[in-house]
Order: C-alpha cells, then structure tokens, then sequence
C-alpha cells in the first residue's frame, strides 16, 4: 500500500480558489484520498483544486453540452471524441482537468484507450475544451483561459449557467480571440448553444434531444478519415 504524502502542516489548502505551491507538492496533493473527488489545476506556480458537489445546474448543462457537442459532430460527419473531467498535465509545469474536451479532426484518435492523465509532453492538447461556471465565471475568463491558450488548446468555451451566458475564444500562437461561431464545430454558433440551454430550463433533456434533431442541419459530405 502507498503510504500518504507527508505534507507540510503549515500549508493552506483552500478550495475554488488559487493558492501558490511548487510542482512536487501539488503533486502530493493530488494523491491525498481528501481530494481524490476534486478537479485539479495547476498554472504559474499556482494550484487551484475545485471540490463537488457543483449544483444542478452545472450537472445539467455539462450532461447537456456533451451530448449536443457530439449530436452536431454526428450529424455534420465531423470526427470528434468526447471526455468528461479527462485530466491534461504538463509535467512539471501545467495542469487541467476540464469539464469537458474534445479532440475533433486528424487530432480524433490521437489518444490511446486507457490513457489516465494525457501527458502532454507525449500526446497533443484537446481541439475543443468547454468550462460550465456557476460561480467560477472571472476565474473560467482569466486564468484558465490563460491556462488553456499555454497548453495549446484551438478553442475555449465558458458557459455561465446563472445569467445563461456562452464566451467562446478561438486560441492561436500570442493569445485568443472572443469568437461567436465555432471554428472547429462550423456552423455551431454560440447563440444556438444558448437556446438550446435556455429550452433545457423548461424542457426535459430527451424533448431538447428531439429538437436538436429536427434542428441541425445535417451535412451531405463524406465522413471524413480520422487521421488523414
């Protein structure tokens, strides 16, 4: 049996929040069986660690934008695969684990099956990575996104499930961009992503489903060869 880090007691662990540590003992932390629940973060020399439970509207858009994410893939014939909470790690130096990401493209099957933490330093950044905020909007706008455009990430989401709000970033080498149509998802604007949030605060997940159906279009090009 692996025996619990030993940490030193003078150290102060907050939640939701960033707090300054080094790498070894960030690492320690993330090993602690308290904070085996939580989502871990780590950028500039700082630690940020988000413990549940994150509410129902945080579950209830995340459950929501994943399947819509995939449904347009699939119907537009775009190669995509989809994660919950898969964690990112640039050893050493960076850490995320967002709520949700997505490798679409050539990039699709670039991860192998039963990979734990994407080592980035081995295998490439997710194409896609999406943040549900519910009190956590300046952080998702500031310093994860910040976090994001140094792994290399192509597009960034921030939905904010209170005032029902989408920011999207295209990233590129010096910084992003707020976008209002995705780049990696053609077609897929921010505003229909917004309604169809809206409709799921009335309307049961199966009933948004079918809507989603009847409206995408559906593309009439061929599929296209993950990895070609």
């Amino acid at each position: 049996m692996t025996p619990t880090p030993a940490l030193d007691p003078s150290l102060t662990v907050p939640a939701d929040t960033w707090f300054a540590v080094d790498w070894a003992t960030f690492m320690q932390l993330a090993a602690l069986p308290d904070y085996a629940p939580g989502k871990f973060y780590y950028h500039q020399q700082q630690a940020r660690i988000e413990m549940p439970p994150v509410g129902y509207n945080h579950s209830s858009d995340h459950s929501l934008l994943g399947h819509a994410v995939h449904l347009y893939a699939g119907l537009n014939r775009i190669p995509l695969n989809g994660h919950d909470n898969l964690s990112y790690r640039q050893p050493g130096h960076r850490e995320a684990q967002p709520d949700l990401s997505f490798y679409i493209g050539e990039s699709v099957v670039a991860i192998p099956y039963g990979t734990t933490i994407v080592n980035l330093d081995e295998l490439p950044p997710p194409t896609l990575v999406v943040e549900v905020a519910n009190t956590s909007l300046a952080d998702d706008l500031g310093q994860k996104r910040l976090l994001y455009e140094q792994l290399g990430v192509q597009e960034y989401w921030v939905v904010e499930v209170q005032q029902l709000q989408v920011f999207a970033f295209a990233i590129a080498a010096g910084g992003s961009r707020q976008i209002d149509t995705s780049q990696v998802l053609p077609g897929l604007s921010m505003a229909f992503v917004v309604a169809l949030l809206q409709r799921a605060r009335t309307t049961p997940h199966s009933e948004v489903t079918r809507w989603l159906c009847e409206t995408l279009p559906a593309s009439t090009a061929p599929a296209e060869e993950p990895g070609s």
